[in-house]
């Protein structure tokens, strides 16, 4: 089965640069690598002259926002056009475990949705992550299930389904047609992926034995600093299927005061 790993980028350079090594370093490496650079021209020389070789792509932003709907799309076109029958989406803080590619293509099958367990990285030494390291650094995340090694969890719930790591054939990959474009910057746009593959007869599997480790990086929690575009893309996902999704955020988010939910029409807006 040929496989493809997929991964965007904007930034984030020394986090690409590892997952690149991780990669290079599995029992099994990609028959491609495509990594989509949307709008950073320093991706393409980044990577080059690195194992295992990398196809870049560059995407614009729409508007001015991170188009990571469009370009998981792109980077799929690309991968598909190379001939790849495997499909696998890392985002790019996540270096994939050495079984992680094996993993994926041993238990993929049409009409499934893989995702493997994440593991949250604490703050790296001085010296950076040592991959060897990453398996004893953290467990799985505890928000998704985590089976064991040899294990497979098959009727997950989409609304679970992140796209920190996953994986289909290239089949399911048209039967799901793709993600909506609609959707810009951040949130949203991976739980309307699942939850169309879902009406699509496309069911969700949670893979043990296909660890993916996702470096550490700054950040906020509740995650303010993509409210707005939490908002406008929680109001798009509302509009396609009649409930909000990330309103742990949101309610988190009026907790502080921030935005407010109007009980008449179902909405959240600024407050």
């Amino acid at each position: 089965m040929r496989t493809a790993v997929i991964t965007l980028a904007a930034g984030r350079h020394s986090h690409l640069l590892l997952q690149q090594d991780g990669l290079a370093r599995g029992a099994r490496t990609p028959d491609q690598y495509v990594v989509v650079a949307m709008a950073d021209p320093g991706i393409a020389p980044l990577v080059a002259g690195r194992k295992p070789p990398a196809h870049v792509v560059t995407v614009p932003l729409a508007d001015g926002r991170l188009p990571l709907a469009a370009a998981r799309n792109e980077g799929a076109a690309q991968a598909l056009d190379g001939g790849a029958e495997l499909l696998v989406f890392l985002d790019v803080d996540c270096v994939p475990g050495a079984t992680l590619l094996d993993r994926y293509a041993d238990v993929a099958e049409d009409g499934a949705l893989l995702c493997g367990t994440v593991a949250y990285l604490p703050p790296p030494p001085p010296t950076g992550y040592r991959l060897a390291d990453l398996p004893d650094l953290a467990p799985p995340h505890p928000a998704r299930p985590a089976p064991a090694a040899d294990r497979v969890e098959r009727g997950g719930d989409p609304t679970l389904f992140w796209s920190l790591s996953f994986a289909l054939t290239a089949r399911t990959w048209e039967r799901a047609g793709g993600f909506c474009e609609e959707y810009t910057g951040y949130g949203g746009e991976d739980t309307d992926f699942a939850r169309t593959a879902a009406r699509r007869g496309i069911g969700l599997w949670w893979v043990g034995g296909a660890p993916a480790y996702h470096q550490y990086h700054p950040t906020r929690q509740p995650p303010v600093q993509h409210l707005d575009d939490i908002l406008r893309n929680g109001a798009l996902y509302h509009r396609r299927w009649d409930t909000w999704p990330m309103e742990g955020w949101l309610r988190a988010f009026a907790e502080q005061g921030l935005v407010v939910h109007d009980r008449a029409t179902g909405t959240w807006r600024r407050a």
